[in-house]
């Protein structure tokens, strides 16, 4: 079996984690270690503030609450995510406003996110970076002129990456990173708030531990909280992980790059494309696409007429069976792989809630449709690789 993904645990971490059970006098939470895992990162981003959350999702919900959003308010986001994103606004009573995503990075479309702001009714962006492909947040800012509407980076997946030489996560006015198994580091479940904005960080730092004053008196509260604390446990996981991440980051580059010459040529199969800005690609994951039905999707780019909603159904329905197929193939042979993403306005609540339908999104939808995530992960051998690019090219063939 090549599973589709797991963590890189060494000694080291083992470690650190032992360290707390045995020589910490019983502080299993908010001690030292949390201490250390977010000085880490306030090295590693250069941020002033760093607040470690139990989930990326944490994360944002505090910092959607920090940023008092809410009823009537709008915020723009991408139906192409992890749900967490898209969540975050319904979450404070606000409404996500989703635009479709860019054909090649499957990041929001830069101009579409832009046109989406002119609403008086957006008070914020919620900008994913998608499989860790980081977007120009610095130019969607400046794109928005005198608007100032606040950006905040969801770089859960993205930890490490780096867009014209800035670090995702950096450059609104709050980033998020998530620390699940699966992502480059982990800490077994947890989060991180990085930002330069002092009142921001004083709310999340307070909310995050059952609004407890800044002051740190422990039956003192100063406003509504939640326990959304980081054990000792996981932060002593994340110091060691940080430590690190350099070779990590390289493990799974070098990861990549394989795939891309194992994989290279095959007809009908999109590789990941990254951006010319992205000056490093800290991967999250390895997606590929079916992509035979790409010039019959052309029509559709743009939006869908009605009398053609039913040509671009069947296009649907025909690119996902040739991707279900194929995973169908790899599972049958012991190897991992999920569909990476489901649109999110096409999950049954949303469409209950919002009146969402096939058609809204489409780049969103077609994509979609065909994408896989294939075994990726730090230790994943050539072996490995070599078997599921076989595997691949012989369903295609």
């Amino acid at each position: 079996m090549i599973p589709l993904s797991g963590p890189d645990i060494t000694e080291k971490e083992i470690s650190y984690v032992n360290d707390v059970l045995k020589n910490s006098n019983g502080i299993l939470s908010i001690g030292p270690w949390l201490e250390r895992f977010e000085e880490s990162f306030r090295q590693f981003t250069g941020k002033k503030y760093t607040v470690a959350v139990n989930s990326g999702t944490s994360a944002l919900f505090l910092i959607a609450n920090a940023m008092g959003w809410g009823n009537k308010d709008e915020i723009v986001t991408s139906p192409f995510s992890f749900i967490a994103s898209a969540n975050t606004p319904l979450f404070v009573g606000a409404t996500p406003k989703f635009v479709d995503i860019d054909f090649n990075t499957y990041n929001m479309d830069f101009n579409k996110a832009v046109k989406a702001c002119y609403s008086k009714k957006v008070k914020g962006i919620i900008a994913v970076d998608v499989f860790g492909q980081p977007m120009d947040i610095t130019g969607l800012k400046k794109s928005l002129k005198d608007k100032k509407i606040p950006v905040v980076e969801d770089s859960c997946e993205a930890l490490g990456s780096e867009y014209r030489g800035r670090k995702a996560g950096t450059a609104g006015i709050a980033g998020t990173y998530a620390f699940y198994p699966n992502k480059q580091i982990t800490t077994g479940e947890g989060g991180i708030i990085v930002t330069d904005n002092r009142k921001l960080y004083e709310y999340c730092i307070s909310a995050r531990s059952q609004g407890r004053a800044v002051t740190g008196l422990w039956l003192e509260h100063e406003r509504l909280g939640y326990n959304f604390r980081m054990s000792e446990l996981n932060a002593a996981l994340g110091v060691a992980q940080m430590e690190r991440l350099d070779e990590i980051m390289e493990k799974r580059n070098r990861a990549a790059g394989r795939y891309y010459e194992l994989l290279n040529g095959i007809n009908g199969i999109k590789l990941p494309h990254i951006d010319k800005n992205v000056t490093f690609m800290s991967w999250f994951v390895y997606v590929i696409r079916i992509s035979k039905y790409d010039n019959e999707f052309e029509e559709f780019r743009k939006g869908i007429q009605p009398d053609k909603i039913n040509k671009f159904k069947k296009l649907l329905r025909k690119t996902e069976k040739t991707r279900n197929d194929l995973m169908k193939h790899l599972s049958d042979h012991q190897i991992g792989c999920k569909p990476y993403f489901t649109p999110i306005h096409l999950q049954k609540f949303y469409k209950k809630m919002f009146g969402y339908k096939i058609g809204d999104y489409p780049v969103t939808e077609y994509v979609g449709s065909g994408t896989i995530s294939i075994p990726f992960f730090t230790n994943i051998t050539i072996k490995q690789q070599r078997n599921v690019a076989k595997k691949i090219k012989d369903f295609i063939q």
